[in-house]
């Protein structure tokens, strides 16, 4: 079982480069593949779940060429998917398996989604039922709640769609499905969710119309798309466990190369600055439909905080290094509204009280959240303890721990840490750049 060592006492300092966005990765993959023509990915994700993702579309007859730094994905049109000889397995990507669950509703074939076991454990009924209300036939376990999910391709029927959660995987996979469907189709959301879709639609010219927290689509469009050149901007989520390092770390000094920095992904810089964060935005511009920019990271004392439900979408995948921030913040951080967080790769409120706890902080968990009476300036001068934790099975509780452990005044063994590959391959080697003195090893 693989394990990662950390052991504390220096600052981070540096420049580095992260892996290319997972979220924006997913959707080249599926959109260039419905291009007609060849189309170049660059900078993608080599993490896990961007691969197995690549080779769903693979066993649905696509070329794809891969090397280390770019994709070339020979397009079939909208309508050039073939049946796969069997499952496909989306591995531990709960937008893997959702996204193409709501493709492959409308094609006119059969397929099986499975994938780990953590997936087989998430729910898919949220994708699931409003897909079946356009007229897919979709089986799997209890009814439809879980992977493995059975689907029997078929004619789809545009719909009005009011969803209870903002969520970027259920918006994306209906906006997928209702490329197949006769008529319109129109998705509503409580609170504005990932636009990454979207966003690549525009950037594709399939016609699409937003207004806030709605988008409406026209099923079947006479547009037919040719392929792109689509540079994948770097996973702002992994960039974040570098920018709350070096925020906590005394005297660290971080440049991140490249981040996207689209705004239904960034709350967490919003939330950092008002601890008390300093992090400079240089030389904004756009990639393929999506903002990028530099950000250069000070350590500085950071204090607790309120975080609302308003607040939980935009951080939704940083909520891990958010609670390692105020941990070792001074005074009180109370997070709410943020129960999504109990299904994702593991019960995110519940592991990260777990592995901190283990680690000296203090925090009550709730339903919904948590409260965190941080540890003040004692936690970045060793107030944390050294531990032995476990990663869950999930990459950013893994890395989480990781960077917290660097406030730690002892070494910190963190279990089971193969699971950081779905996301952030080489992420040791990242943090070893960054790790100043005489002893290079963590």
């Amino acid at each position: 079982m693989a394990s990662l060592t950390v052991t504390p006492g220096r600052p981070l300092k540096g420049t580095i480069d992260v892996p290319g966005d997972k979220s924006v990765t997913h959707r080249a993959i599926i959109l260039t593949a419905l291009a007609e023509g060849v189309s170049i990915v660059s900078d993608y994700c080599r993490g896990e779940d961007c691969l197995n993702t690549m080779r769903a579309f693979r066993s649905l007859g696509v070329r794809i060429e891969e090397t280390a730094e770019q994709l070339q994905v020979h397009g079939k049109g909208m309508w050039g998917l073939t049946e796969p000889f069997g499952p496909i397995d989306c591995g531990n990507s709960g937008t893997g398996i959702r996204l193409m669950a709501g493709l492959l509703a409308g094609q006119d074939f059969f397929t099986v989604l499975t994938g780990d076991e953590s997936i087989r454990r998430r729910p898919m009924g949220r994708v699931v039922k409003p897909l079946r209300s356009m007229g897919a036939t979709i089986a799997g376990r209890k009814g439809g709640e879980l992977a493995p999910l059975a689907i029997t391709g078929t004619r789809l029927t545009g719909m009005s769609y009011s969803s209870p959660v903002a969520s970027a995987q259920i918006k994306s996979a209906l906006l997928l499905a209702a490329l197949y469907a006769d008529g319109a189709t129109t998705i509503a959301e409580p609170r504005l969710s990932r636009d990454h879709t979207e966003r690549m639609f525009d950037y594709f010219e399939i016609p699409l119309r937003r207004d806030g927290c709605m988008v409406h689509l026209e099923g079947r469009p006479s547009v037919r798309w040719g392929g792109k050149q689509v540079v994948v901007p770097g996973d702002f989520s992994a960039a974040a466990f570098f920018v709350v390092g070096a925020s906590i770390v005394p005297e660290s000094d971080v440049t991140v190369r490249r981040v996207g920095m689209n705004p239904t992904r960034t709350g967490l810089l919003e939330i950092l600055r008002h601890m008390g964060a300093q992090i400079d935005i240089l030389d904004p511009r756009e990639e393929a439909g999506e903002p990028v920019a530099d950000l250069r990271v000070h350590a500085r004392p950071l204090k607790g905080v309120r975080i609302g439900p308003e607040q939980i979408p935009q951080t939704i995948d940083e909520f891990p290094i958010l609670c390692v921030a105020a941990a070792v913040a001074e005074g009180e951080t109370v997070i709410t509204g943020a129960e999504e967080l109990r299904v994702k790769e593991s019960d995110r409120i519940a592991t990260m009280a777990t592995e901190l706890r283990a680690m000296g902080a203090r925090i009550e968990e709730r339903p919904d959240g948590m409260v965190i009476q941080g540890l003040g300036r004692k936690g970045v001068n060793g107030a944390l303890t050294g531990a032995t934790c476990a990663s869950h099975s999930d990459h950013r509780v893994a890395m989480s721990v990781a960077i917290g452990a660097l406030t730690a005044a002892q070494s910190t063994l963190i279990q089971d840490t193969a699971c950081i590959e779905t996301s952030f391959p080489n992420f040791d080697r990242k943090l070893l750049e960054l790790l100043t003195g005489p002893e290079k090893r963590l």
